[in-house]
């Protein structure tokens, strides 16, 4: 159940605003791809070519999980799994959120959110020499999430609150298994270097950042399941710029039909086609079975 206690409203700017100031503020924080440590990145270029449409200057402003939602809003927030709880004023220092944000119920409630940008999942990761072993899939997501729960008793997982991979989300405490929160993690990229660290047996991981993983420690983790179903990402507005949000979706589906949109999955993402390939259908024939070399 949701709490959610309103003291008050503050207000962001809306699109006529953000035109008049001439700047585009992206809230984002580092994570696989989407905001790189480099300053690059998916959801970097996504909202570079959205500032250009808008005929304004592009500013990123660099936030964490814990306050990207206060920055957007201007309200402190308190979240507590599901709980939700408004607790008073806080400086606006961005006009949007975007670093693969996964859309969660409790997010819903605290701001708007675009039309998807990038398909998404959590799953269970684990060191190669766990003795955890991958599930056989059924073809059915709620069994095989059920089979992955039959095995985490006793097990060692790491979570993150204040993101897509808070176990309290996915009901974790059920499973009897030892649920971890590493104090000193901020952002998703921490997770595979702490599990590798021996912090826990496993860790959670959504499935941009696994599929990073793979490829950037071969052979140190293996994919145990799903625990989530099918989830979407999408770029966060607040609730009260709803010009702005519908200013975006409409620059994205421009972008989706003119092919920029699958060249940027191409450069950053280059095998999500083939994992999401019912997400991807729409792209066709744009979209080309041989992996990008870019």
């Amino acid at each position: 159940m949701f709490i959610i206690c309103w003291q008050g409203v503050a207000h962001s700017q809306d699109l006529a605003e953000i035109q008049q100031r001439g700047v585009l503020r992206h809230l984002g924080i580092p994570y696989a791809n989407f905001v790189t440590r480099a300053g690059d990145g998916f959801d970097i270029e996504l909202m570079r070519l959205f500032a250009k449409q808008l005929n304004v200057e592009y500013e990123y402003i660099q936030t964490d999980w814990r306050r990207a939602f206060s920055d957007l809003t201007g309200r402190k927030i308190n979240i507590d799994g599901e709980h939700v709880e408004f607790l008073g004023e806080a400086p606006v220092r961005g006009d949007l959120i975007a670093n693969g944000l996964t859309i969660l119920p409790w997010r819903q409630i605290i701001a708007d959110f675009s039309d998807s940008t990038f398909p998404t999942g959590v799953w269970l990761i684990a060191r190669a020499d766990s003795s955890l072993q991958p599930i056989q899939p059924s073809g059915d997501i709620h069994k095989d999430i059920a089979e992955v729960q039959k095995i985490l008793k006793g097990r060692s997982v790491l979570g993150l609150k204040f993101s897509c991979l808070d176990p309290a989300l996915y009901d974790l405490d059920r499973t009897g298994a030892d649920v971890r929160l590493p104090a000193q993690v901020v952002s998703p990229d921490d997770m595979v270097p702490n599990l590798l660290r021996g912090e826990a047996e496993a860790t959670l991981l959504d499935v941009p950042e696994a599929l990073i993983g793979l490829e950037r420690w071969p052979g140190q983790i293996k994919i145990i399941g799903p625990v989530s179903t099918r989830q979407e990402m999408g770029v966060a507005f607040a609730k009260h710029a709803p010009q702005l949000r519908e200013a975006f979706n409409a620059y994205l589906r421009g972008i989706k039909e003119d092919g920029t949109y699958i060249q940027l999955i191409r450069k950053y993402y280059p095998m999500a086609v083939y994992h999401f390939t019912d997400y991807f259908n729409f792209l066709q024939p744009q979209l080309t079975l041989t992996p990008s070399t870019e």
